[in-house]
């Protein structure tokens, strides 16, 4: 067994990054941007005023002050003058500043009596003029590798860029195995149970950007598994459900090497996950998860998610962690790193309940996994633990 550091420098040695493609700005929220972007225009790109009122000449915006409104600058219809001694110009929010105005005097402060007007109330001195290129220079750069929010698509399309150079999303091929599986919604016979974990590593994989190809079940047969295999064909990376250990009817690591996987490790020493496997199947990398179903979705959270930072081009680095009190006291720890599905509650960290590996109950409670080293001794309420958020 190898530790789960290790486990992760091989696998992002199988991580290459993809390709960049170009889509549309509408298609870019949530992708990751691969190269820097350039603004192409200034924001604003004029003085615009930030209230409605009426624009002139600081030096003049006295109390009880009288000005002449010889036009008007509404949004996207700027006045065309030059401002002179004792004029004003009716002005609206984002429109632009009349050249010769310095200050927007705001309507509330002013009485209008045809095209004459009055500062009735004290105007202070803020000038309520927005500047040009208050918010960002023609010229101004968004720095790659990042992965777009909503806030970046608006400061992208604000920027005048419609076309985004963005990391291919991956396409990640999920195969489930073994006989005793069958779909969601089918019947299920007296010994088999329901397929869960392609569903769930599917919703965590593409919430991450990835692209989910959920392969048929693969039965616990060479041909069925070879099959399989082929189907996969094409995709960035290939991710098996079961069959990596070494029972008669764990199949998945003897067909992949029949056809031609280069394996780089098998086992880890953790918990969940201790059967885990991975290598180049034909120049595909290719990880081969446990079957029990929370060790598959701890692994995916541990090792698939990290492996898919790097192939969008976003570094190698293990899931981000911090270190959060314990709410209750954990026993002893065995000498395997422990991934302990935990909640998160009042700025503590608890274990959500029993940790077989095959409750998928206490998994959907958890929004946290703690992690404990190897031997880990007893540890009461208060002390400090690592912890991989999983909201």
């Amino acid at each position: 067994m190898i530790p789960v550091d290790t486990a992760l420098d091989h696998l992002f040695a199988l991580a290459d990054p993809l390709p960049v493609e170009v889509v549309p700005l509408r298609a870019a929220a949530g992708r990751v941007l691969a190269e820097p972007v350039t603004a192409q225009r200034t924001q604003p790109p004029f003085a615009a005023s930030s209230m409605d009122g009426y624009a002139l000449k600081s030096i003049e915006a006295d109390l009880h002050a009288q000005f002449k409104v010889v036009g008007e600058s509404s949004a996207g219809h700027r006045w065309t003058g030059t401002l002179g001694a004792g004029q004003a110009v009716r002005i609206f929010t984002g429109a632009p500043v009349p050249d010769g105005a310095d200050k927007v005097v705001i309507q509330e402060d002013v009485t209008r009596t045809g095209d004459l007007i009055a500062i009735t109330a004290d105007p202070g001195p803020k000038g309520n003029i927005r500047p040009a290129g208050v918010d960002f220079a023609a010229g101004m750069q968004m720095d790659a590798a990042r992965r777009l929010t909503p806030g970046d698509v608006a400061l992208l399309a604000a920027m005048n860029i419609a076309q985004v150079p963005v990391r291919r999303a991956p396409v990640v091929a999920l195969m489930a195995t073994g006989d005793e599986l069958v779909q969601p919604g089918e019947a299920p016979g007296p010994d088999q149970i329901i397929a869960s974990n392609t569903f769930g590593l599917a919703a965590m994989l593409e919430r991450f950007g990835a692209v989910a190809r959920m392969m048929p079940i693969a039965r616990d047969t060479a041909s069925s598994l070879s099959t399989a295999f082929e189907l996969a064909q094409g995709a960035d990376l290939i991710v098996t459900i079961g069959g990596a250990s070494v029972g008669d009817h764990d199949l998945v690591a003897h067909v992949a090497a029949e056809m031609g996987m280069d394996q780089s490790f098998y086992k880890v020493a953790m918990r969940p996950g201790k059967p885990l496997m991975a290598g180049r199947l034909n120049g595909t990398p290719m990880v081969g998860l446990p079957g029990n179903p929370v060790s598959a979705m701890v692994c995916g959270t541990v090792f698939l998610q990290p492996m898919l930072s790097a192939m969008l081009g976003l570094g190698q680095a293990a899931m981000p962690r911090t270190s959060m009190p314990l709410a209750a006291p954990l026993g002893q720890n065995g000498p395997r790193e422990h991934y302990m599905r935990a909640v998160i509650e009042g700025g503590t960290v608890r274990d959500a309940g029993a940790q077989d590996s095959s409750l998928l109950t206490v998994l959907a409670r958890s929004n946290a996994l703690i992690v404990r080293p190897p031997h880990a001794p007893a540890q009461d309420a208060g002390t400090p633990v690592d912890v991989i958020p999983l909201d």
